[in-house]
């Protein structure tokens, strides 16, 4: 999810420029708790979702029917999707990283729990972090950023070693936690690519737009290659679990999250973003019946710890 500014969701035309403000206020912090709270119930919906419809498929259609809603909303505030703007090239890179995330995290939801998923998730940022001196040499680390580099993959590799023993009914889960680690690289892959290119200058709704409409084909292709059914009758629990990925998650949340970011201090907002494996860990265990092992909670504790250190 890339850090672009967007225009007003609440504004009736093309706003002036906003005064972004220094502080995180009441409006500030409920959205941003409601988005967390959402992005971490996201893969608790796609994993209950398995039992119903194929992994590459559930990503694809999630995808494509954000992809119409973001058009449509454009369409109706009147921002330019297709002009020329040189960042296609971006657009496209963007598009394939964002596509082969999400085969990482469907897939790897088969073999792990959504709540170490959503775990191994967020060491993106960090990966970020680390990039990020090579693309602008003025957010190079210093000795506090690095340590809490250190210790979140100290903490994701703590994590990750309780996979290798796992047996019963996930006998395969270092698999999903490999795939989780990959999605992670993978999303900030997709992050340092939209800074270092063209696409950095393009609106939200554009920048998603690529990443939407690329992954949806290139996903779709994956799951016809693969030869994964595509379900024709749909439940109302499908229904319900698939319309909260693509229509609450994929599409509003992260339009939310970019008004977020044109208003308000983006370090504030990253620190906020903390919570979000701990409501995953949460859903998990409440919705699907997951175990929170001290093991996990300790690896969760040092992720924490770790962001803290990175966005002091």
């Amino acid at each position: 999810m890339s850090t672009t500014s967007s225009p007003d969701p609440l504004a009736d035309a093309v706003p002036a420029p906003p005064q972004r403000k220094s502080q995180l206020d009441g409006l500030a912090v409920l959205l941003l708790l409601a988005c967390c709270v959402m992005w971490g119930l996201n893969q608790v919906a796609a994993k209950a979702a398995l039992s119903e419809i194929g992994p590459l498929w559930q990503a694809a259609l999630r995808s494509g029917v954000a992809a119409l809603l973001v058009w449509g909303w454009s369409l109706a505030r009147g921002i330019a999707l297709f002009t020329r703007d040189g960042s296609l090239p971006g657009g496209l890179l963007a598009g394939a990283l964002f596509a082969a995330e999400f085969a990482c995290i469907f897939l790897g939801l088969q073999y792990t729990t959504a709540s170490r998923m959503v775990v191994f998730l967020y060491l993106a940022p960090f990966v970020v972090a680390l990039g990020m001196p090579l693309i602008a040499p003025s957010e190079r680390l210093g000795l506090r950023r690095s340590l809490g580099l250190l210790l979140a993959f100290g903490a994701v590799a703590f994590a990750f070693g309780e996979g290798l023993t796992a047996t019963g009914e996930l006998p395969r889960q270092w698999l999903g936690d490999l795939l989780g680690l990959c999605a992670a690289l993978l999303w900030a892959g997709t992050t340092l690519a939209i800074r270092a290119t063209r696409l950095s200058q393009a609106s939200a709704e554009k920048t998603l737009l690529y990443q939407l409409a690329v992954s949806t084909v290139a996903l779709s292709l994956g799951a016809l290659a693969t030869g994964e059914a595509l379900p024709l009758a749909w439940s109302a629990r499908l229904w319900g679990l698939f319309g909260f990925q693509a229509v609450i998650v994929t599409f509003a949340s992260y339009l939310v999250w970019f008004w977020l970011v044109r208003h308000y201090p983006a370090t504030r907002l990253s620190s906020f973003t903390l919570s979000t494996p701990l409501f995953g860990l949460l859903a998990g265990a409440l919705l699907l019946g997951e175990p929170i092992t001290p093991r996990l909670m300790l690896a969760l504790g040092g992720l924490a710890a770790g962001i803290l250190l990175v966005n002091r």
